[in-house]
């Protein structure tokens, strides 16, 4: 068991990349590895260091399933140890043979100055159920999958788990041993799906919290992340106690009425930001999306993100600003030049690291307005059109600013001076720093 704070473990948002948004459950060793190498070279010296193998890894047949329309194969008999743990499908994962499981390419991404992330769904394999097999349990006693699983909870979406049965004393000790294995492979991150918007429920709410104690048994530091939302207000003393991070909305896609809606959402969770808690905006989709829902046989890369370039810096400049977790979704070596520029520009990611949280200032049917103090004593402030139209906004100094202050631009690195006056396109956005 390991002693440390969830400040300790995400001292500031978690920024990387998912395969999801790309890849959807056909990600392999060879592209994980691409996008790491990218990430190194390209990403590194901006904040960006995880990387995370999102759904269905454990699958050896998901490269199968597209072309008939189908993401999750019912009943699937997915890749299990004897304890009836998921481990890595060998044919897309050839490093994890022999038992080594993620652990050699956690290896690789670690040596790549980077950290290495997993998705999992919560509860136990219902195959496993199914076939009575065992469970690792800290007294030897001999357990099997079916006697800790409730054949009640089910994921309305994906039909591989059942949820886990708290009542039963040893449903602790199968999270305790999922988790010790993620400990011996070297992850860093575990994105748990199917559980964030359920909480108001016993079953889910005591599942967050033996997987909260599971991490900390394993004595290996992990990021939690919950998932899907929308995260239940009701709750949030929850999410802040167990998790790192929860996401405060369902899947979120590259469509402008998302997005618009995602500030009404931030301001609901301002107030539950900081200190190791993020509410969580969800991947961002960027550039190209979508490979993996099609049929791999077909040619067919998935599609260009239906966000403008306008609507791309809106969203790179909320999540900041808000300081949402920053997960790319997208195949990194693709990146065109506009795309890399919205993630490497340092002074934008400065806003995500800003100790003290952002406000939401002034709301109206065309204008948002974020603002947050800086560090250093300026002040950020993000405006926001929502409309359709362009607006024009009026931004000055106050009136006891000292002599010598300015404006400065953050996406165009520019001093303004004292007095601005401009123009937001339509779903655009400004973002300046006022000292």
């Amino acid at each position: 068991m390991t002693n440390y704070s969830k400040n300790d473990v995400a001292p500031v948002p978690p920024m990387g990349w998912n395969s999801y948004d790309y890849y959807n459950t056909l990600v392999n060793e060879e592209q994980i590895k691409a996008n790491a190498d990218y990430m190194a070279k390209n990403l590194k010296e901006h904040g960006w260091e995880y990387i995370v193998i999102d759904i269905q890894w454990s699958d050896q047949n998901a490269g199968k399933r597209n072309k008939d329309g189908i993401q999750y194969i019912p009943f699937s008999q997915f890749s299990l140890d004897q304890y009836s743990r998921q481990i890595p499908a060998e044919n897309r994962f050839p490093s994890s043979k022999d038992g080594a499981g993620f652990k050699p390419l956690a290896d690789y991404i670690h040596s790549l100055g980077l950290k290495f992330g997993i998705h999992i769904m919560r509860g136990i394999s219902r195959f496993a159920a199914h076939t009575h097999m065992p469970i690792k349990t800290h007294d030897g006693t001999k357990v099997t999958a079916d006697q800790i699983a409730n054949a009640y909870s089910t994921c309305a979406w994906n039909p591989d788990m059942y949820g886990v049965d708290f009542r039963n004393p040893y449903a602790q000790d199968y999270y305790d041993s999922i988790f010790e294995l993620y400990a011996q492979w070297g992850v860093d991150f575990v994105k748990v799906d199917d559980i964030c918007r359920h909480v108001k429920e016993a079953i889910y709410e005591n599942e967050v919290k033996m997987m909260a104690r599971a991490i900390e048994n394993s004595g290996r530091p992990m990021v939690l992340s919950l998932s899907p939302g929308p995260a239940v207000i009701e709750k949030a003393h929850l999410y802040e106690k167990y998790a790192n991070m929860w996401r405060i909305t369902d899947d979120f896609w590259d469509k402008w009425p998302l997005l618009k809606g995602m500030f009404e959402r931030c301001e609901v969770w301002e107030k539950h930001s900081g200190d190791g808690n993020w509410p969580d905006c969800d991947m961002i989709p960027l550039n190209v999306l979508g490979y993996g829902w099609q049929d791999p046989e077909s040619g067919n890369k998935g599609w260009k993100s239906g966000f403008t370039q306008d609507e791309t810096r809106t969203m790179i400049s909320l999540w900041s600003i808000f300081r949402s977790p920053m997960m790319l979704g997208t195949d990194l070596p693709q990146l065109d030049d506009f795309s890399l520029s919205m993630i490497t520009n340092d002074e934008i990611i400065a806003l995500n690291k800003n100790p003290n949280q952002a406000k939401l200032v002034y709301t109206s049917e065309n204008m948002i307005i974020w603002a947050a103090d800086c560090p250093d004593g300026g002040r950020y402030q993000a405006y926001f059109n929502v409309s359709d139209e362009e607006q024009t906004i009026n931004v000055k100094l106050a009136q006891d600013s000292e002599q010598g202050g300015s404006i400065r631009d953050l996406w165009e690195h520019q001093d303004l001076g004292e007095n601005v006056k401009v123009a937001i396109r339509p779903h655009d956005c400004k973002v300046y720093k006022i000292n």
